[in-house]
């Protein structure tokens, strides 16, 4: 106990200093945080807990978990058959602290080379009672994602992974704000705890977001420490040189992640390495082009407005995406959910990409319910909990939902059909 309000008091002194994350505005009340701690109770110290997966290039796959045991080898055996491990992968360990907590052993394996559209079956370190399996994306078309941002860990997160779980998705894009531990290192492991069912056994893409800096001038003044330990992604393999930003590829489509909290001016290396990455496209190969921030640059709602991370990044960053014809931009933040249609300098532009933010997935501190004046541009608006679905059927079409957790069901409040820029005669011609 004396710990946990050692954490709270270096909380509330955070939220002083840091005035990004005061929030200036009311949100009804959210459901409470879950209570976790109780779900690996019965399970040894050597025991894969948190067990999550992630693309690393064409056709590999990162296995990360963490036990509590520092003898446990970061080895994954696996295979196409059940209960069958014909194959195996090294890895490495780490771990990290943060003030007073001491994380567990974070083991990271790479497995591959491995097939499209097959389950794989795989066992993690010594242990030899928990099994795990995952389906491969698939490598074309169609393939389909679940987009949802601002997480956390209370019971409408729980709604949410339900929902996501029904859908049958490929890929999991998650647009920052995923544990809202702040600051308080526990609520890392019971988040981990919460998502591994999903987490397992489909890839999880992520980027960062303001609830992911964690740091806490002159006590640990290095930002994304747990972030980074835990949540590592293939950003080597896109010539990044941070895990805040990369890309990938995956059944025609280029996807791109960029950093909200980290910098972006003209000459930072986010910006001279997103200005290489989409130079690097190839719209035969990959006719969708989709990004992710966390800081939305288009809202009309009145949750963080004028804030630097959206209005800096947008000034830096929005033409360079407009004359690459991104096709959607995904952002988080704010809690509620908004679609606008294409768009470029706060004009509706057919060459424009569509912006979606989608920061209801169930955080802790509610819903952003209170919107400005309406815009022309601004297609669709509600302050709800849900997730978004995206199915790119081929390289001309794809259908995008919003899925309401109305009453604990998913209802789909929100449909439209996209089509790629790359198909349109009139954005191709720059």
């Amino acid at each position: 106990m004396a710990v946990r309000c050692f954490f709270l008091g270096l909380v509330i002194f955070a939220f002083v200093i840091d005035t990004s994350t005061v929030f200036s505005y009311d949100r009804p009340p959210a459901r409470e945080t879950l209570s976790l701690g109780h779900l690996f109770d019965d399970i040894s110290s050597s025991s894969p807990q948190q067990v999550h997966i992630s693309l690393v290039g064409q056709n590999k796959m990162r296995i990360t978990w963490i036990t509590e045991d520092h003898d446990t080898p970061a080895t994954v055996n696996y295979g196409t058959t059940e209960g069958n491990y014909d194959l195996s992968a090294t890895g490495t360990v780490s771990k990290y602290k943060y003030m007073l907590y001491k994380s567990g052993e974070i083991h990271d394996v790479v497995i591959g080379p491995l097939k499209p559209g097959i389950v794989y079956y795989y066992r993690c370190g010594s242990d030899t009672d928990r099994e795990f399996n995952f389906k491969t994306p698939p490598s074309q078309f169609p393939i389909k994602f679940v987009v949802v941002g601002d997480l956390g860990q209370t019971g409408w997160t729980n709604s949410t992974l339900t929902h996501m779980a029904a859908s049958d998705y490929d890929v999991m894009l998650l647009p920052g704000d995923l544990s809202y531990a702040d600051f308080f290192q526990p609520f890392w492991d019971t988040f981990g705890q919460l998502v591994e069912p999903l987490a397992s056994s489909r890839p999880w893409m992520v980027t960062q977001g303001n609830h992911e800096i964690e740091k806490i001038p002159l006590v640990h003044p290095k930002s994304f420490t747990a972030y980074n330990a835990r949540w590592r992604m293939p950003y080597e393999e896109s010539a990044s040189t941070s895990n805040l930003y990369y890309s990938f590829e995956i059944s025609g489509v280029h996807v791109i992640m960029l950093g909200s909290y980290t910098d972006f001016e003209s000459d930072s290396n986010q910006y001279k390495w997103l200005q290489a990455d989409l130079a690097k496209i190839d719209r035969s190969r990959t006719p969708w082009v989709f990004v992710l921030i966390h800081a939305p640059w288009y809202s009309t709602n009145e949750a963080h407005q004028g804030e630097g991370e959206s209005v800096g990044m947008k000034k830096s960053m929005e033409e360079l995406l407009y004359k690459a014809r991104v096709d959607v931009v995904f952002a988080g933040h704010v809690h509620a959910y908004e679609r606008f249609t294409r768009v470029y300098a706060d004009k509706a532009d057919n060459c424009g990409p569509v912006h979606i933010t989608i920061g209801d997935g169930g955080n802790r501190e509610g819903l952003a319910s209170n919107y400005m004046d309406k815009t022309s541009i601004s297609v669709f608006r509600e302050a709800s909990f849900g997730h978004g679905r995206l199915e790119v059927v081929n390289g001309t079409y794809a259908s995008w939902s919003w899925h309401r957790n109305q009453d604990d069901q998913p209802v789909s409040a929100d449909t439209v059909w996209l089509k790629s820029l790359s198909s349109d005669p009139a954005c191709t011609k720059q």
